[in-house]
């Protein structure tokens, strides 16, 4: 990967609309020629594909959470991605060192639906407690700006 792959990547990231030309344009590339990267770079990995951003606020979701998950011992991740997986609320979610034994990002409509969602994940037993974190403002997001 070169400075152009990166330069590419980075227009990408902060608008994944932008044409072939626009891109070109700004890397001293013809629209072919970036194509071209953009195809081995998705071949090799290096971009995953493209995505939406979305206000979830304005759909409603005014209130996002940070949840630490403590699950009963041995219990494996395939199982925990599968519970999280199971809740439209849960919108990313990793396994971590530390005391938790995952985290996952929350979009709920309040807190009222927070706390319907961490009483959901409790019933079955598996998640043997939590603690949350409510957002209270965004400082930096990589969903926007460069590498």
């Amino acid at each position: 990967m070169d400075t152009t792959d990166r330069q590419i990547l980075a227009l990408l990231v902060d608008d994944g609309r932008r044409t072939y030309d626009d891109i070109g344009r700004r890397v001293a590339l013809s629209a072919p020629a970036v194509k071209r990267r953009i195809d081995r770079l998705r071949e090799r990995g290096s971009l995953q594909g493209f995505t939406a951003v979305i206000d979830h606020a304005a759909l409603g979701d005014r209130t996002e959470a940070l949840v630490e998950l403590f699950f009963a011992p041995g219990t494996l991740l395939e199982q925990v991605a599968r519970i999280l997986k199971r809740h439209p609320e849960v919108v990313e979610a990793w396994s971590v060192t530390g005391e938790a034994d995952a985290i996952a990002r929350v979009l709920t409509e309040d807190n009222a639906g927070l706390e319907r969602l961490i009483m959901e994940l409790q019933r079955d037993g598996l998640v043997q407690r939590t603690r949350s974190q409510v957002v209270l403002s965004r400082l930096v997001s990589a969903a926007r700006g460069g590498l």
